[in-house]
């Protein structure tokens, strides 16, 4: 049967979810239920998102090098892109059921093995085994959120969700600048399988070192609780659609996903072809906007902790995406590398700092045992954004001839997120 629909549970929310629990509250959670704060699960949950945000962005930031190998033209990259979140977009659905059964460390633990498999797949020179590769990247990659959402939101006061899980968060701009520091490095000494390589020893890395707390974090595993089926794969969707909150979150994520691909994978083509930047450069480019996003992702939690006003930071959010994709097209080869890159941090601090006010407010408007349930139905539009965002950049900007006029154009879908997020309040009352 379908989940009943979710509704917010009682302590520190944001107005808009104030509006919801007018209504109906959710019931209070069972003393086994209740936050059981771990030191040691914020730096384990970054770990493994920074390992597998890495391996995702590899083969993009590789593909000067990989694209030669197997014949293909820059349009490949997008294709990757949307392979890997396509088949994310499935296995995110079928995280909550494999957290309810493995725990969320083991699901963690094979995801991460899933995506070092995909890595050295994506390095063979055939296209049929990247193709493959990236699909298991993206399957490995799928349930690493949800499981985290599991861990965090049990294990954390409702008060400091925004600031924990933007934290968590950072893990992905810290894979995207370990992915643009580490990799063009090694792809200049040793070539792309050594690269990629590297990028799968830090997912097994990983893997090995969850296994310290997977006693502990996996204790409420239910063995006999079914394994997914495609009969449920539309069960956290079902759930999502149910609850007027979600269904604001999940949609504007689709653009805010999109946008965010877009900077992580084609920013170092637009300053390699657009602006004339040396690949290295180009890589040091990508590391201070990953490491904006890092530094925004925290900056944000804390404001809409203090505020407790997630629909504000949002919408601050989008705005501030909006005018950085707008500026792209003015930026030129002549340009200071430090004007250019002033540009840079601004659209990686908020393009790439979203996610955690993002997962933190749906964590907040559902009780506590379907926190994975409520982040897998929002993950399928987050990552049906990637998958149709890559392409359509690429096929924009090929056919304008110039990568800064397609970020430009993403302001169009931005606006169309604020005109939502505006609206909140009111369709929630």
């Amino acid at each position: 049967m379908p989940p009943e629909p979710a509704v917010p549970t009682t302590g520190a929310v944001d107005p808009a979810a104030h509006a919801v629990s007018a209504v109906e509250e959710a019931p209070a959670a069972s003393p086994s239920d209740a936050p059981r704060p771990t030191l040691a699960t914020l730096p384990l949950t970054l770990l493994i998102q920074a390992a597998a945000s890495a391996a995702t962005i590899a083969p993009a930031v590789a593909a000067p090098a990989l694209l030669p190998r197997l014949e293909v033209g820059a349009v490949a990259v997008g294709i990757y892109i949307a392979l890997v979140y396509l088949a994310a977009m499935g296995s995110s659905q079928w995280g909550a059921a494999l957290v309810k059964r493995w725990g969320p460390i083991r699901t963690s633990q094979v995801a991460l093995g899933a995506t070092a498999s995909g890595l050295m797949l994506v390095a063979l020179p055939h296209v049929a085994a990247a193709a493959f590769g990236a699909l298991l990247i993206g399957a490995g990659y799928g349930p690493i959120t949800p499981a985290s959402s599991e861990i965090l939101a049990r294990t954390t006061p409702p008060e400091r969700y925004a600031l924990v899980f933007s934290v968590k968060q950072t893990g992905v701009p810290v894979g995207g600048a370990l992915a643009g520091l580490l990799v063009p490095t090694v792809l200049g000494h040793q070539g792309p399988v050594w690269a990629l390589a590297l990028i799968a020893a830090l997912c097994v890395l990983g893997a090995l070192l969850s296994e310290v707390l997977r006693g502990e974090l996996d204790a409420l595993r239910d063995p006999a609780a079914p394994l997914p089926t495609l009969a449920r794969l539309a069960q956290p969707m079902r759930f999502v659609a149910s609850h007027a909150v979600l269904r604001t979150l999940a949609l504007c994520s689709l653009v805010f996903s999109a946008v965010q691909v877009c900077v992580s994978s084609y920013l170092v083509s637009f300053l390699t072809h657009d602006l004339r930047w040396t690949l290295v450069a180009a890589g040091v480019g990508l590391a201070a906007a990953q490491v904006a996003g890092v530094v925004g992702r925290v900056l944000w939690g804390v404001l809409a902790d203090r505020s407790g006003e997630a629909r504000g930071a949002l919408i601050g959010l989008a705005v501030v995406m909006a005018l950085c994709g707008l500026a792209m097209p003015w930026l030129t080869p002549s340009m200071p590398h430090a004007a250019v890159t002033a540009v840079l941090v601004a659209y990686g601090a908020t393009a790439i700092g979203w996610n955690g006010v993002f997962l933190a407010t749906i964590a907040r408007v559902v009780p506590l045992e379907q926190a994975a349930l409520a982040t897998s139905g929002c993950l399928f539009f987050t990552y049906f954004g990637v998958v149709i965002g890559p392409p359509l950049f690429g096929a924009t900007g090929g056919a304008l001839g110039a990568l800064g006029t397609s970020f430009a154009l993403l302001a169009l879908p931005l606006g169309w997120s604020l005109w939502q997020l505006w609206h909140w309040r009111a369709r929630v009352a």
